[in-house]
């Protein structure tokens, strides 16, 4: 397994909002709930970016979470998030979906489109279900 590919906190945060990694993504990483299904796709953005396997298992939802993820050896690395639509996933929901594009470079240059599913486990934490990819 690679090593973590840690963000300064005071580096702009990839997940697209504008404000920095430490005022950001980074509160979610170290531990508090994302409040809302969007946050919670953003921060699982940036852990792609960061490598962060641990993280992408532990806010994925435990009836479709796979046993192990390997993000470590990846031949490209993401670097831009376009959010394209969100329905539901506020604070005041059960379920959202977060339709999204990621952009890519390395061994392959490009972008890949998500429909992505949420749902908010009775503990209050968002995690995601599914996704349809294209």
């Amino acid at each position: 397994m690679a090593a973590l590919q840690p963000i300064h906190p005071d580096k702009r945060c990839p997940c697209g909002t504008g404000l920095p990694y430490g005022q950001c993504c980074r509160r979610f990483h170290v531990g508090a709930q994302a409040p809302t299904a969007e946050t919670l796709m953003r921060s699982r953005f940036t852990a792609f970016v960061t490598r962060d396997a641990e993280y992408l298992l532990r806010t994925w939802d435990p009836r479709t979470r796979p046993e192990e993820l390997e993000v470590g050896d990846l031949p490209f690395r993401f670097y831009r998030l376009d959010v394209l639509s969100t329905t539901g996933g506020g604070p005041l929901d059960q379920t959202g979906r977060v339709e999204f594009e990621a952009f890519y470079k390395g061994a392959a240059t490009g972008s890949q489109r998500e429909d992505s599913t949420f749902r908010r486990l009775a503990d209050g934490a968002w995690v995601y279900c599914a996704g349809d990819v294209s």
